[in-house]
């Protein structure tokens, strides 16, 4: 198996807020890695930390004790950020929305500029390329305030790109976001980290489209420790269930638990998503939902001539599950 090149590395980490006598210890004794090339989903339950952890990996806040490594160097508190090493994503909205994309991009090449502030030949490369990889070279001449919330995330991960550092960090990157922009954002940083061979940490509440994009998953809510693991090892793990305590969402199947309300079992059988949909309504309607053979009516989900069909007893036939349902109800 190839070896995997650690881009960040914390030892014996501890972090939180030091107070007047004591000290408020988020998390402590952390020996973690982000991994070239990965996407790691940060998670937790709000209040945990999840914020103070990734300031204090990019160097914005103090560890209360231990260290973070960036590659083979130390990050110390004293030193402020490490632009050259690790660029980050905030939630904090965009203030300045009279400026033009670009612009804003631009800034992720301050830390290489002089007391001129003159972008060079290599800057103004970088940038472009940092607008065409998140796809919004369309975009470069809008103002701020004519786009949209997706829009304006696309542009802070632009920036963080045109910094060209090997580690991202976002906070909630798809706060405020609808599911369309959501998913294009989360697939956008998957693609971005294999591609770039960087390492990406999200912190982020987005369970179900974390168990399908991040390569590796950061789990907080066991004391003051991270349980980590790839996504489908946690799942069958029951950690998930144990974290976030689930009410009504079974996670092994990404299903919401319907009641069987109607105490009537409906044999079914056929395949593909127009299965899936089916059973979907029958169980959300009260049904049970058994495969075939058992002695209860019978759905066939059948395709026909690219429609779908559903026969029930090889008698009656329905062209709309609403119809179908309503025969059955």
């Amino acid at each position: 198996m190839t070896s995997k090149t650690a881009l960040v590395s914390l030892h014996n980490l501890s972090v939180g807020y030091a107070l007047p006598g004591s000290k408020n210890i988020l998390f402590e004794n952390l020996e973690l890695t982000l991994n070239a090339g990965e996407l790691t989903c940060f998670m937790g339950p709000n209040g945990v930390g999840k914020s103070t952890l990734i300031r204090t990996l990019a160097g914005l806040q103090k560890p209360l004790t231990g260290e973070v490594h960036h590659g083979a160097v130390p990050s110390r508190a004293s030193l402020g950020p490490l632009p050259h090493q690790v660029s980050v994503v905030l939630t904090d909205r965009i203030a300045t929305v009279q400026m033009d994309v670009r612009e804003l991009v631009s800034f992720g090449r301050y830390p290489y500029m002089g007391w001129g502030i003159t972008l060079s030949d290599d800057d103004q490369q970088k940038v472009s390329d940092a607008l065409r990889e998140v796809h919004i070279e369309y975009l470069a001449d809008k103002k701020l305030y004519e786009l949209s919330d997706g829009q304006q995330q696309m542009v802070m991960i632009a920036r963080a790109l045109a910094q060209d550092t090997p580690v991202i960090l976002l906070d909630e990157p798809t706060a405020h976001l609808d599911l369309n922009n959501r998913v294009e954002v989360m697939n956008l940083l998957r693609r971005l980290a294999r591609k770039l061979n960087k390492a990406i940490l999200i912190a982020t509440h987005e369970l179900d489209l974390a168990l399908q994009t991040a390569d590796l998953i950061w789990l907080a809510g066991r004391g003051k420790t991270l349980v980590t693991g790839i996504p489908e090892d946690l799942v069958l793990s029951g950690v998930f269930d144990e974290v976030f305590q689930l009410k009504g969402y079974d996670l092994k199947t990404g299903k919401i638990a319907h009641e069987a309300y109607r105490d009537k079992m409906i044999s079914l059988q056929g395949d593909g998503h127009a299965y899936l949909w089916t059973r979907n309504a029958l169980e959300r309607n009260g049904f049970s939902v058994t495969s075939p053979g058992a002695s209860y009516p019978h759905i066939d989900v059948v395709e026909n001539d690219g429609h779908t069909q559903w026969i029930i007893n090889q008698k009656a036939f329905f062209e709309t599950l609403q119809t179908l349902l309503t025969h059955l109800i």
